[in-house]
Protein backbone atom coordinates (compact mmCIF):
# COMPACT_ATOMS: atom_id res chain seq x y z
CA UNK A 1 0.00 0.00 0.00
CA UNK A 2 0.82 3.48 -0.74
CA UNK A 3 -0.33 7.15 0.02
CA UNK A 4 -0.29 9.04 -2.49
CA UNK A 5 0.42 13.45 -2.45
CA UNK A 6 -3.17 13.36 -3.45
CA UNK A 7 -4.83 11.93 -0.39
CA UNK A 8 -2.14 13.81 1.95
CA UNK A 9 -3.64 16.87 0.73
CA UNK A 10 -7.25 16.01 0.96
CA UNK A 11 -6.71 14.82 5.07
CA UNK A 12 -5.07 18.45 5.05
CA UNK A 13 -7.77 20.59 3.48
CA UNK A 14 -10.09 20.19 6.40
CA UNK A 15 -7.51 21.54 9.07
CA UNK A 16 -5.44 23.98 6.93
CA UNK A 17 -7.30 27.00 8.14
CA UNK A 18 -7.80 26.54 11.66
CA UNK A 19 -3.51 25.65 11.64
CA UNK A 20 -2.78 28.39 9.67
CA UNK A 21 -4.20 30.60 12.66
CA UNK A 22 -2.19 28.64 15.37
CA UNK A 23 0.69 28.78 13.63
CA UNK A 24 0.29 32.08 12.58
CA UNK A 25 0.27 33.13 16.75
CA UNK A 26 2.85 30.60 17.75
CA UNK A 27 5.25 31.93 15.03
CA UNK A 28 4.70 35.98 16.78
CA UNK A 29 5.22 34.47 20.16
CA UNK A 30 8.45 33.14 19.18
CA UNK A 31 9.38 35.87 17.30
CA UNK A 32 8.74 37.79 19.97
CA UNK A 33 10.94 35.53 21.73
CA UNK A 34 13.85 36.04 19.53
CA UNK A 35 13.30 32.49 17.59
CA UNK A 36 12.85 32.14 14.12
CA UNK A 37 10.15 29.76 13.00
CA UNK A 38 11.74 29.33 9.77
CA UNK A 39 14.85 28.21 11.10
CA UNK A 40 13.24 26.00 13.76
CA UNK A 41 10.89 24.21 11.23
CA UNK A 42 14.63 23.48 9.17
CA UNK A 43 15.99 21.62 12.11
CA UNK A 44 12.91 19.20 13.41
CA UNK A 45 13.04 18.54 9.38
CA UNK A 46 16.80 17.26 9.74
CA UNK A 47 15.61 14.96 12.78
CA UNK A 48 14.84 11.43 11.16
CA UNK A 49 13.73 8.64 13.05
CA UNK A 50 14.56 5.28 12.12
CA UNK A 51 11.92 2.39 12.78
CA UNK A 52 12.99 -0.66 13.73
CA UNK A 53 11.72 -3.50 11.37
CA UNK A 54 10.78 -5.59 14.61
CA UNK A 55 8.35 -2.90 15.76
CA UNK A 56 5.76 -3.25 12.48
CA UNK A 57 3.75 -5.65 13.92
CA UNK A 58 2.25 -6.23 17.26
CA UNK A 59 4.33 -7.62 20.32
CA UNK A 60 3.27 -9.63 23.25
CA UNK A 61 4.12 -11.06 26.71
CA UNK A 62 5.33 -13.96 27.79
CA UNK A 63 1.72 -15.14 28.20
CA UNK A 64 0.68 -14.28 24.46
CA UNK A 65 0.58 -12.43 21.27
CA UNK A 66 -2.26 -10.66 20.03
CA UNK A 67 -2.05 -9.97 16.28
CA UNK A 68 -4.02 -7.19 14.74
CA UNK A 69 -4.45 -8.10 11.14
CA UNK A 70 -2.45 -6.86 8.32
CA UNK A 71 0.55 -7.09 9.26
CA UNK A 72 3.68 -7.20 7.48
CA UNK A 73 4.83 -10.73 5.82
CA UNK A 74 8.48 -10.18 4.85
CA UNK A 75 10.84 -7.39 4.84
CA UNK A 76 9.44 -5.68 1.79
CA UNK A 77 6.06 -5.68 3.60
CA UNK A 78 7.94 -3.96 6.21
CA UNK A 79 9.58 -1.43 4.16
CA UNK A 80 5.88 -0.94 2.76
CA UNK A 81 4.76 0.48 6.43
CA UNK A 82 8.06 2.41 7.07
CA UNK A 83 6.80 4.41 3.77
CA UNK A 84 3.53 4.65 4.87
CA UNK A 85 4.55 5.87 8.30
CA UNK A 86 6.88 8.36 6.61
CA UNK A 87 4.27 9.36 3.66
CA UNK A 88 2.22 10.83 6.99
CA UNK A 89 4.60 12.40 8.81
CA UNK A 90 7.94 13.02 6.62
CA UNK A 91 9.96 12.02 9.79
CA UNK A 92 10.46 8.45 9.60
CA UNK A 93 13.03 7.97 7.08
CA UNK A 94 14.74 5.04 7.76
CA UNK A 95 14.82 1.77 9.07
CA UNK A 96 16.76 -0.24 11.38
CA UNK A 97 16.85 -3.95 10.81
CA UNK A 98 17.57 -7.10 12.85
CA UNK A 99 19.36 -10.14 11.91
CA UNK A 100 18.41 -13.16 11.19
CA UNK A 101 14.99 -11.55 11.86
CA UNK A 102 14.81 -9.99 8.60
CA UNK A 103 17.35 -11.11 6.14
CA UNK A 104 17.81 -9.56 2.99
CA UNK A 105 17.78 -12.22 0.52
CA UNK A 106 18.26 -9.92 -2.65
CA UNK A 107 20.26 -6.95 -0.72
CA UNK A 108 20.02 -4.97 -4.35
CA UNK A 109 16.49 -5.39 -4.56
CA UNK A 110 15.68 -4.41 -1.24
CA UNK A 111 17.86 -1.24 -1.35
CA UNK A 112 15.71 -0.88 -4.54
CA UNK A 113 12.55 -0.93 -2.42
CA UNK A 114 13.69 1.12 0.08
CA UNK A 115 14.76 4.20 -2.45
CA UNK A 116 11.50 4.17 -4.37
CA UNK A 117 9.91 4.83 -0.32
CA UNK A 118 12.34 7.64 0.11
CA UNK A 119 13.83 5.40 2.85
CA UNK A 120 17.70 4.66 4.12
CA UNK A 121 19.38 1.58 6.30
CA UNK A 122 19.75 3.01 10.05
CA UNK A 123 21.48 0.59 12.36
CA UNK A 124 21.80 -3.38 11.51
CA UNK A 125 21.54 -5.04 14.86
CA UNK A 126 22.66 -8.50 15.59
CA UNK A 127 21.24 -11.02 17.96
CA UNK A 128 22.63 -13.31 20.23
CA UNK A 129 20.21 -13.71 22.65
CA UNK A 130 18.26 -16.30 21.10
CA UNK A 131 19.10 -19.82 19.45
CA UNK A 132 18.30 -20.16 15.82
CA UNK A 133 17.00 -23.35 14.34
CA UNK A 134 20.16 -24.02 12.47
CA UNK A 135 23.21 -22.88 14.35
CA UNK A 136 25.57 -25.09 15.96
CA UNK A 137 26.31 -24.05 19.68
CA UNK A 138 23.69 -22.67 21.90
CA UNK A 139 23.53 -19.09 23.92
CA UNK A 140 21.99 -20.12 26.84
CA UNK A 141 24.60 -19.69 29.06
CA UNK A 142 26.00 -17.19 27.26
CA UNK A 143 26.89 -15.83 23.27
CA UNK A 144 30.30 -13.48 23.43
CA UNK A 145 30.89 -13.99 27.27
CA UNK A 146 30.81 -17.65 27.27
CA UNK A 147 32.97 -19.91 28.60
CA UNK A 148 33.53 -22.47 25.87
CA UNK A 149 35.56 -20.53 22.98
CA UNK A 150 33.30 -22.33 20.15
CA UNK A 151 30.88 -20.19 21.29
CA UNK A 152 32.38 -17.25 21.25
CA UNK A 153 33.56 -17.73 17.46
CA UNK A 154 29.99 -18.51 16.75
CA UNK A 155 28.71 -15.13 18.08
CA UNK A 156 31.57 -13.17 16.66
CA UNK A 157 30.72 -14.61 13.25
CA UNK A 158 27.09 -13.72 13.31
CA UNK A 159 27.96 -9.99 13.83
CA UNK A 160 30.42 -10.25 11.04
CA UNK A 161 27.78 -11.51 9.10
CA UNK A 162 25.57 -8.57 9.94
CA UNK A 163 28.13 -6.09 9.06
CA UNK A 164 28.33 -7.74 5.68
CA UNK A 165 24.26 -7.14 5.27
CA UNK A 166 24.69 -3.88 6.55
CA UNK A 167 26.86 -2.76 3.78
CA UNK A 168 25.73 -4.57 1.03
CA UNK A 169 22.43 -2.05 2.14
CA UNK A 170 24.16 1.36 2.56
CA UNK A 171 24.13 1.16 6.67
CA UNK A 172 26.98 2.48 8.47
CA UNK A 173 26.67 0.96 11.73
CA UNK A 174 26.13 -1.97 13.89
CA UNK A 175 23.99 -2.25 17.19
CA UNK A 176 25.30 -5.04 19.57
CA UNK A 177 22.94 -5.80 22.95
CA UNK A 178 23.93 -8.59 24.69
CA UNK A 179 21.65 -11.05 27.12
CA UNK A 180 25.21 -12.56 28.43
CA UNK A 181 24.73 -12.75 32.49
CA UNK A 182 24.01 -14.49 35.45
CA UNK A 183 20.55 -15.63 37.17
CA UNK A 184 22.97 -17.40 40.21
CA UNK A 185 25.24 -15.93 42.88
CA UNK A 186 28.83 -18.53 41.95
CA UNK A 187 27.57 -18.80 38.34
CA UNK A 188 29.99 -16.84 36.81
CA UNK A 189 33.37 -15.47 36.83
CA UNK A 190 32.49 -11.20 36.64
CA UNK A 191 36.29 -10.57 35.30
CA UNK A 192 36.53 -13.51 32.83
CA UNK A 193 32.69 -12.92 31.60
CA UNK A 194 33.99 -9.22 30.87
CA UNK A 195 37.45 -10.11 29.01
CA UNK A 196 35.72 -12.57 27.18
CA UNK A 197 33.53 -10.25 25.69
CA UNK A 198 36.07 -7.38 25.46
CA UNK A 199 38.66 -9.84 23.37
CA UNK A 200 34.93 -10.78 21.21
CA UNK A 201 33.73 -7.40 20.88
CA UNK A 202 37.73 -6.47 19.72
CA UNK A 203 37.14 -9.15 16.84
CA UNK A 204 33.95 -7.39 16.05
CA UNK A 205 35.62 -4.27 15.90
CA UNK A 206 38.29 -5.32 13.57
CA UNK A 207 36.13 -6.37 11.04
CA UNK A 208 34.15 -2.62 11.08
CA UNK A 209 34.64 -0.66 8.04
CA UNK A 210 36.58 2.58 8.23
CA UNK A 211 33.49 4.67 8.38
CA UNK A 212 31.09 2.47 10.50
CA UNK A 213 30.19 2.72 14.32
CA UNK A 214 29.52 0.03 16.55
CA UNK A 215 27.28 1.01 19.29
CA UNK A 216 27.60 -1.32 22.83
CA UNK A 217 24.07 -1.14 24.61
CA UNK A 218 23.85 -1.57 27.80
CA UNK A 219 20.57 -3.10 30.40
CA UNK A 220 20.80 -3.25 34.37
CA UNK A 221 18.69 -6.93 34.45
CA UNK A 222 16.41 -9.33 32.15
CA UNK A 223 16.45 -11.47 31.32
CA UNK A 224 19.62 -12.34 33.52
CA UNK A 225 18.36 -11.12 36.74
CA UNK A 226 21.52 -11.18 39.51
CA UNK A 227 24.62 -9.74 36.59
CA UNK A 228 24.24 -8.55 33.47
CA UNK A 229 27.87 -8.40 31.89
CA UNK A 230 27.00 -4.43 30.31
CA UNK A 231 24.89 -3.59 33.23
CA UNK A 232 25.41 0.41 32.80
CA UNK A 233 26.45 2.86 30.54
CA UNK A 234 29.48 2.83 32.48
CA UNK A 235 30.82 -0.31 32.00
CA UNK A 236 29.26 0.16 28.16
CA UNK A 237 31.82 3.30 28.04
CA UNK A 238 34.43 1.26 29.43
CA UNK A 239 34.07 -1.05 26.53
CA UNK A 240 33.85 1.96 23.86
CA UNK A 241 37.02 3.32 25.49
CA UNK A 242 38.96 -0.02 25.20
CA UNK A 243 37.77 -1.01 21.60
CA UNK A 244 38.54 2.55 19.77
CA UNK A 245 37.13 5.54 18.62
CA UNK A 246 34.90 3.72 15.90
CA UNK A 247 33.07 2.54 19.63
CA UNK A 248 30.39 4.28 20.85
CA UNK A 249 27.46 3.99 24.17
CA UNK A 250 24.10 2.80 22.79
CA UNK A 251 21.18 4.46 25.02
CA UNK A 252 17.91 2.67 25.59
CA UNK A 253 15.51 5.02 27.59
CA UNK A 254 13.93 1.85 29.28
CA UNK A 255 17.53 0.11 30.07
CA UNK A 256 17.66 2.37 33.54
CA UNK A 257 16.46 1.21 36.97
CA UNK A 258 13.62 3.40 38.49
CA UNK A 259 14.26 7.38 38.61
CA UNK A 260 18.17 7.04 37.02
CA UNK A 261 19.14 10.56 36.14
CA UNK A 262 19.63 9.51 32.22
CA UNK A 263 20.08 13.00 30.72
CA UNK A 264 22.88 12.93 33.33
CA UNK A 265 24.25 10.13 31.85
CA UNK A 266 23.72 11.77 28.17
CA UNK A 267 25.63 14.86 28.75
CA UNK A 268 28.63 12.69 29.98
CA UNK A 269 28.43 10.78 27.02
CA UNK A 270 28.45 13.66 24.99
CA UNK A 271 31.25 15.50 27.20
CA UNK A 272 33.25 12.80 25.94
CA UNK A 273 31.92 12.35 22.74
CA UNK A 274 30.70 8.61 23.16
CA UNK A 275 27.00 9.08 22.80
CA UNK A 276 26.08 7.27 19.09
CA UNK A 277 22.62 6.12 19.62
CA UNK A 278 19.27 6.32 20.75
CA UNK A 279 16.48 3.57 21.64
CA UNK A 280 13.31 5.90 22.49
CA UNK A 281 10.60 4.43 24.57
CA UNK A 282 9.13 5.29 27.86
CA UNK A 283 8.84 3.13 31.15
CA UNK A 284 6.34 2.89 34.16
CA UNK A 285 8.43 -0.18 36.09
CA UNK A 286 11.37 -1.12 34.04
CA UNK A 287 11.88 -2.14 30.44
CA UNK A 288 8.38 -1.74 29.54
CA UNK A 289 8.92 -0.26 26.08
CA UNK A 290 5.80 1.81 26.11
CA UNK A 291 4.92 4.50 24.04
CA UNK A 292 7.35 7.40 23.85
CA UNK A 293 6.67 10.36 26.22
CA UNK A 294 3.69 8.67 27.30
CA UNK A 295 4.96 8.16 30.86
CA UNK A 296 7.71 10.75 31.29
CA UNK A 297 7.79 13.37 28.84
CA UNK A 298 9.76 16.13 31.04
CA UNK A 299 12.12 13.54 31.04
CA UNK A 300 12.62 12.79 27.78
CA UNK A 301 12.22 16.87 27.16
CA UNK A 302 15.25 17.16 29.46
CA UNK A 303 17.79 14.72 27.78
CA UNK A 304 16.92 16.67 24.76
CA UNK A 305 17.98 19.83 26.35
CA UNK A 306 21.21 17.99 27.02
CA UNK A 307 21.76 16.84 23.46
CA UNK A 308 20.60 20.04 21.80
CA UNK A 309 23.48 21.70 24.86
CA UNK A 310 25.96 19.44 23.30
CA UNK A 311 25.24 19.57 19.70
CA UNK A 312 25.46 23.10 19.88
CA UNK A 313 28.41 22.96 21.78
CA UNK A 314 30.45 20.45 19.54
CA UNK A 315 28.99 22.23 16.05
CA UNK A 316 27.10 18.94 15.50
CA UNK A 317 24.08 18.33 13.64
CA UNK A 318 20.93 16.13 15.02
CA UNK A 319 21.88 13.82 12.50
CA UNK A 320 25.28 12.88 14.19
CA UNK A 321 23.56 10.24 16.40
CA UNK A 322 21.56 7.21 15.35
CA UNK A 323 17.83 7.54 16.48
CA UNK A 324 15.51 4.98 16.98
CA UNK A 325 12.24 3.71 18.29
CA UNK A 326 12.09 0.37 20.16
CA UNK A 327 9.06 -0.65 21.63
CA UNK A 328 6.31 -3.28 22.25
CA UNK A 329 2.98 -2.83 20.97
CA UNK A 330 0.74 -5.09 23.05
CA UNK A 331 -2.53 -3.28 22.52
CA UNK A 332 -2.20 -0.37 20.50
CA UNK A 333 -2.24 -0.85 16.11
CA UNK A 334 1.52 -0.71 15.64
CA UNK A 335 1.33 2.27 13.00
CA UNK A 336 -0.33 4.30 14.93
CA UNK A 337 1.80 3.93 18.15
CA UNK A 338 5.09 4.69 16.22
CA UNK A 339 3.26 7.99 15.04
CA UNK A 340 2.65 8.91 18.25
CA UNK A 341 6.09 8.02 19.12
CA UNK A 342 7.72 10.03 16.37
CA UNK A 343 5.55 13.28 17.36
CA UNK A 344 6.58 13.07 20.78
CA UNK A 345 10.35 12.83 20.19
CA UNK A 346 9.93 15.53 17.23
CA UNK A 347 8.12 17.68 19.91
CA UNK A 348 10.76 17.09 23.02
CA UNK A 349 13.59 18.01 20.54
CA UNK A 350 11.77 21.25 19.48
CA UNK A 351 11.18 22.67 23.46
CA UNK A 352 14.70 21.80 23.76
CA UNK A 353 15.60 24.29 20.52
CA UNK A 354 13.96 27.16 22.62
CA UNK A 355 15.78 27.41 25.63
CA UNK A 356 17.12 30.46 26.01
CA UNK A 357 20.71 29.12 26.93
CA UNK A 358 22.49 32.02 27.27
CA UNK A 359 19.83 33.33 30.24
CA UNK A 360 20.23 29.71 31.37
CA UNK A 361 23.75 29.54 31.72
CA UNK A 362 23.97 32.90 33.71
CA UNK A 363 21.25 31.78 36.32
CA UNK A 364 23.54 28.89 36.42
CA UNK A 365 26.90 30.66 37.27
CA UNK A 366 24.67 32.82 39.97
CA UNK A 367 23.29 29.49 41.58
CA UNK A 368 20.01 31.20 41.01
CA UNK A 369 17.73 27.79 41.12
CA UNK A 370 14.46 29.15 41.31
CA UNK A 371 15.03 31.10 37.69
CA UNK A 372 17.07 28.14 36.46
CA UNK A 373 13.51 26.01 36.84
CA UNK A 374 11.57 28.70 35.15
CA UNK A 375 13.61 28.75 32.15
CA UNK A 376 13.64 25.29 31.65
CA UNK A 377 10.17 24.65 32.13
CA UNK A 378 9.04 27.71 30.20
CA UNK A 379 10.19 25.99 27.34
CA UNK A 380 8.72 22.73 28.21
CA UNK A 381 5.51 24.30 28.99
CA UNK A 382 5.12 25.83 25.63
CA UNK A 383 3.20 24.34 23.07
CA UNK A 384 5.34 23.47 19.88
CA UNK A 385 2.47 21.64 18.13
CA UNK A 386 1.32 24.13 15.51
CA UNK A 387 5.51 24.03 14.53
CA UNK A 388 6.02 20.78 14.25
CA UNK A 389 2.58 20.28 11.91
CA UNK A 390 3.81 22.91 9.96
CA UNK A 391 7.29 21.43 9.41
CA UNK A 392 5.53 18.88 8.12
CA UNK A 393 3.23 20.01 5.83
CA UNK A 394 5.91 22.07 4.55
CA UNK A 395 7.74 18.71 3.63
CA UNK A 396 4.36 17.10 2.37
CA UNK A 397 3.31 15.64 5.12
CA UNK A 398 0.33 15.16 7.40
CA UNK A 399 -0.87 18.11 9.57
CA UNK A 400 -1.76 14.99 12.02
CA UNK A 401 -0.48 11.97 11.19
CA UNK A 402 -2.97 9.93 13.20
CA UNK A 403 -6.04 10.65 12.11
CA UNK A 404 -4.94 11.00 8.69
CA UNK A 405 -4.04 7.69 9.39
CA UNK A 406 -7.38 6.85 10.60
CA UNK A 407 -9.15 9.56 8.09
CA UNK A 408 -7.84 6.67 5.13
CA UNK A 409 -8.64 3.81 6.83
CA UNK A 410 -4.93 2.26 6.31
CA UNK A 411 -5.25 -0.64 9.12
CA UNK A 412 -8.45 -1.50 7.24
CA UNK A 413 -6.69 -1.47 3.77
CA UNK A 414 -3.86 -3.68 5.10
CA UNK A 415 -5.90 -5.96 6.78
CA UNK A 416 -8.15 -6.42 2.99
CA UNK A 417 -4.73 -6.87 1.44
CA UNK A 418 -2.58 -9.19 3.61
CA UNK A 419 -5.39 -11.19 5.41
CA UNK A 420 -7.04 -10.37 9.00
CA UNK A 421 -4.65 -13.13 10.29
CA UNK A 422 -1.19 -11.93 9.03
CA UNK A 423 1.49 -11.77 11.45
CA UNK A 424 4.37 -9.95 11.34
CA UNK A 425 7.91 -11.43 10.68
CA UNK A 426 10.86 -12.47 13.17
CA UNK A 427 9.86 -11.45 16.66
Amino acid sequence: MRISVAQIQEANEALLNTHRQSFSHLAEQLQAEGWQPDELIRQIQRLQIAIPSWALGTGGTRFGRFPIGGEPRNLEEKLEDVGLLHALNRASGAISLHIPWDIPQDTAHIRSVAAELGLRFDAVNSNTFQDQPDQQHSYKFGSLCHTDAAVRRQAIAHNIEVIRYGEALGSRCLSIWLADGSNHPGQRNFVQAFENTLHSLQEIYEALPADWWMLVEYKPYEPQFYATVIQDWGTAFLLCQKLGQQARVLVDLGHHLPNTNIEQIVATLMMEDRLGGFHFNDAKYGDDDLTVGSIKPFQLYLIFHELVSGFQRQGRQVNAIAWMIDASHNLKDPLEDLLQSVEAIQLAFAQALIVDRKALEEAQQQNDATWCQELIQKAFRTDLRPLIAEARLRAGGALYPLQAYRHLQVRQQLIAQRGRKAVATGL
